[in-house]
């Protein structure tokens, strides 16, 4: 009796027999290997293209040179002097201009600059961005005045006294806190007395005078005298004196240096 057919004992038929033939272009795991690297030759070949072009319009083209420098923010100084003394490299390639070297130069060329922020301005400038240092007092010698800022910098020396700015007096020679403190310390003392007047009577203060650490006064204009003592309590002191000011315009004298128990007289 013959036995079970093929069909019959589930085998399958030859790929030739069953009529099924691969795809056209299906080679197999190799040749889809072969298409990966090929793929990624070309994505790196792009690549290098991209990075070799930007780094060629970076440093070699003339297309992102510093052709020009733009200089914000100054008062006293010129544009000329900051950008003298920033000695920006015209004509080198924009992303090659150190600004930390520069901020640096200006710095220490320009010790008015408090503050400077240097950026490039794509795609041809760059931008200097100059905060200047403010007196809050001038100390008189040989005729001229040296500016004080309000964190004590001594920064320059002019021949004339700017409008507005206080000039300090220290007498505090003979004075216990003179031999304690020492005259920069009471400097320092009349600097933060005189950072901490609120603008108006800023405006209007001619002297500072220091006798000693807790002895310190004002002398605004009108012959008006402001006792303020010692550098503590500043902001408190300050607005007390706005307070007693609006409170007796005419009054001649005044006493903040307890500010709690502040007084006011010759009105």
């Amino acid at each position: 009796m013959a036995g079970p057919t093929t069909a019959q004992r589930g085998g399958r038929k030859p790929a030739a027999e069953s009529g099924r033939t691969r795809p056209p272009g299906a080679g197999g795991p190799g040749r889809l290997r072969l298409r990966g690297r090929r793929l990624l030759i070309l994505v790196l070949a792009v690549a290098v293209v991209l990075v070799s072009g930007g780094i060629w319009a970076l440093y070699g083209s003339t297309w992102l040179r510093a052709e020009r420098v733009r200089t914000s923010g100054v008062r006293v100084l010129t544009r000329d002097q900051v950008e003298s003394a920033a000695a920006v490299p015209i004509g080198a390639p924009l992303i090659s201009v150190d600004t930390t070297a520069v901020e640096n130069r200006l710095r220490n060329k320009l010790p008015r600059i408090d503050s400077v922020t240097v950026t490039r301005s794509w795609p041809h400038t760059i931008s200097l961005k100059v905060t200047e240092r403010k007196p809050v007092l001038l100390m008189k010698s040989s005729g001229k005045y040296t500016e004080v800022d309000a964190k004590g910098v001594r920064f320059d020396t002019v021949d004339s006294a700017p409008k507005g700015v206080p000039l300090l007096e220290l007498t505090a020679d003979q004075s216990p806190s003179h031999l304690r403190f020492g005259t920069d310390r009471l400097r320092v003392e009349a600097v933060r007395v005189a950072g901490e007047l609120p603008s108006a009577v800023a405006a209007e203060t001619l002297f500072v005078r220091v006798r000693s650490y807790d002895s310190i006064s004002l002398e605004l204009t009108g012959h008006r005298v402001v006792t303020w003592g010692s550098s503590e309590f500043g902001p408190a002191k300050a607005h007390t004196l706005i307070a007693l000011m609006k409170a007796d315009p005419k009054a001649s004298r005044f006493d903040v240096s307890a500010p709690t128990a502040p007084a006011a007289s010759g009105s």
